[in-house]
């Protein structure tokens, strides 16, 4: 009896995994998702990079000048910077916006500078207790050029070193050897994975599920051709539970394929291991197993509530719109992972997919309790149990399967 239970489990399995995997579209479906993550995070990270990295030790940046300090053009030698200055000779007046604005934008110069006349003597000679408005140095500069962006800053930060030292009275962590700041590299990355993560594979995880569930068992029920099998001599409970674990396993695919581009991906998105900002290393196999864990019995949490859903539906598309409602309010709750995670009371535990966002955030951040994560596994296979018997009642109904 066990073992024809046990068959009959296995061949709805291989009829759901035959139907999916002889349709290319469909597994398109797994694997896209994965590569496009891949590609967009790691050209959004080389983007960002371009824009906003800084200088570059390549680039030697043009500087026109109007009325050149020699004390600022000399700091700037001294301090190996690349910038080249270029005096104004027949400049008596300031260039007008229009004029410079068009030099930036060719490249011919990054940046235009104009000082008081006789700079140096005015700043030697100002007092600020005096009252009087200290010289002003103007830098005109386009912020969407990456060069000119870099030298305003190389500029800026010349210009505050030249005032720091006419009145330099106490410095702030002036020791290059020492590193102040007392997270670690293993600090920076839990607190950035945490804080991403959760959210994004429990919506990953959820849209693998939907993308595969209402069509497995909505979509049949549309065509007609889930009647052949519920004639059959095949228990409802079976057909429910070869259904949801086929379902899962495609869901499961669909979701690892999606985290292998978010992981992959992700230290080009936030600056690249080489800037220290994240090295996915730091986790072990134990972490990976009580993750890969949480995932799965969420899965099977996400397949078994779009089931019923599915199957109470009379069509794919009123299937996607009884859904709905579901993938904000996990939404929702995929979003307190960001708020910070690590151990909770046992109680909150209790709550699922709440208690999978926790405990994916406490993994990430390296704050979790081993016995947090097998409540919350128990709590999800147990409410994925629950959800199998409703299929199988719902699977019973002539009513609601042959919508009389």
């Amino acid at each position: 009896m066990k073992n024809t239970r046990k068959n009959n489990i296995l061949t709805v399995m291989k009829k759901e995994l035959r139907r999916f995997f002889g349709d290319r579209r469909m597994v398109m479906t797994i694997i896209l998702p994965g590569l496009l993550i891949y590609v967009i995070y790691s050209l959004m990270g080389g983007a960002m990079a371009d824009t906003f990295g800084g200088a570059s030790e390549e680039t030697e940046y043009r500087v026109l000048a109007h009325g050149m300090s020699d004390t600022v053009q000399g700091m700037t030698q001294s301090a190996g910077v690349k910038i080249s200055y270029y005096q104004c000779p027949d400049c008596d007046e300031v260039h007008d916006r229009e004029t410079i604005a068009e030099a930036i934008s060719s490249g011919s110069v990054h940046l235009y500078m104009v000082f008081p006349e006789n700079f140096d003597a005015l700043v030697a000679a100002y007092d600020p207790a005096g009252g009087e408005p200290a010289p002003e140095v103007q830098i005109y500069y386009d912020s969407t050029s990456s060069e000119s962006t870099a030298a305003y800053t190389l500029a800026v930060g010349i210009l505050d070193a030249y005032e720091s030292s006419m009145a330099n009275r106490f410095d702030i962590n002036r020791s290059t050897d020492v590193i102040y700041d007392l997270a670690s590299d293993e600090d920076i990355t839990g607190m950035l994975f945490s804080m991403l993560m959760p959210l994004l594979l429990i919506m990953l995880t959820f849209s693998g599920c939907m993308a595969v569930a209402p069509e497995s068992i909505a979509g049949e029920k549309e065509r007609g051709t889930i009647a052949t099998l519920l004639v059959t001599p095949l228990r409802r409970s079976e057909l429910a539970i070869g259904k949801i674990a086929a379902i899962s396993i495609i869901a499961l695919l669909s979701g690892a394929c999606s985290f292998l581009g978010v992981i992959l991906s992700l230290p080009q998105l936030m600056g690249g291991e080489e800037m220290g900002m994240v090295d996915a290393s730091i986790y072990g196999v134990t972490d990976y197993l009580w993750i890969l864990g949480v995932i799965l019995s969420t899965v099977l949490l996400f397949v078994s509530l779009i089931s019923v859903l599915s199957a109470l539906a009379k069509s794919v598309k009123e299937a996607a719109s009884m859904v709905t409602p579901l993938m904000l309010l996990v939404t929702v709750i995929g979003v307190s992972g960001m708020f910070g995670g690590g151990p909770v009371s046992p109680v909150l535990h209790l709550i699922p997919v709440y208690n999978s966002v926790q405990c994916i955030s406490g993994i990430f951040s390296m704050s979790y309790e081993p016995v947090s994560v097998i409540i919350t596994m128990v709590v999800n296979v147990a409410v994925s149990a629950v959800m199998v018997a409703v299929l199988t009642k719902v699977f019973n109904s002539e009513r609601i399967m042959f919508n009389k």
